[in-house]
């Protein structure tokens, strides 16, 4: 059995399954070597399925797809679903879908699910799978249309569940935001996440470098 105290592997991958800049910029805090692959997967919702539900369902998909291409690796996947009412908020891809987001969230709570899987395709591992939905509560200004346009028209977050990048300009929507994980908006929960690296052995002080690209 691989416990945290098990000397991690030289050989061993960690593996972030996910194309998304922010995720990457997240990860890389830990200094902790690790590549990227893109799990190109269906993320449409299932009829019926609540917002949390799919972005658990999606994070474990994601992770799961891509260990199994990389036998011995550790891989994390996450998925972000938004919810007004249990009503589910996607990635606008384009500016209108975008101002109609902003424009119907504006003034009121929106739930972000940031749901968090980890993987461990090595051998005998203790951990296989880990898996946890990390809310975060927003509540947006209730700002004038000529408003919100502009803020798309500077930073177009077109890829950005919500329509908004809180890691930018996009805090300025925001009147204030409740969650036990401040990265967890941001879209990938590393508070949540260290402590499962950790169950998998992932040291984070050793002046060794644990992990190999």
């Amino acid at each position: 059995m691989l416990s945290s105290d098990t000397p991690f592997s030289s050989s061993a991958r960690l593996i972030l399954a996910s194309g998304s800049v922010y995720r990457q910029e997240l990860l890389q805090r830990l200094q902790i070597p690790f590549s990227c692959v893109s799990p190109n997967i269906d993320e449409t919702p299932l009829p019926g399925e609540l917002p949390q539900e799919t972005a658990l369902r999606l994070a474990q998909q994601k992770a799961q797809h891509v260990a199994r291409q990389h036998a011995g690796s550790i891989v994390i996947g996450s998925d972000q679903v938004a919810a007004l009412d249990q009503l589910q908020i996607g990635k606008p891809g384009n500016h209108q879908r975008a101002l109609e987001q902003l424009m119907l969230m504006r003034g009121r709570e929106v739930i972000f699910h940031t749901a968090l899987c980890v993987t461990d395709s090595r051998e005998h591992a203790e951990h296989p799978v880990q898996l946890v939905n990390v809310q975060t509560r927003v509540t947006m200004r209730n700002l004038p249309e000529h408003e919100l346009d502009a803020y798309l028209r500077i930073e177009q977050p077109y890829d950005c569940a919500g329509s908004a990048k809180n890691e930018g300009l996009g805090i300025a929507l925001l009147e204030s935001v409740v969650s036990d994980d401040p990265t967890a908006l941001t879209g990938l929960p590393m508070i949540a996440l260290t402590g499962m690296l950790r169950r998998c052995g992932v040291p984070f002080f050793s002046t060794a470098q644990p992990l190999s690209r």
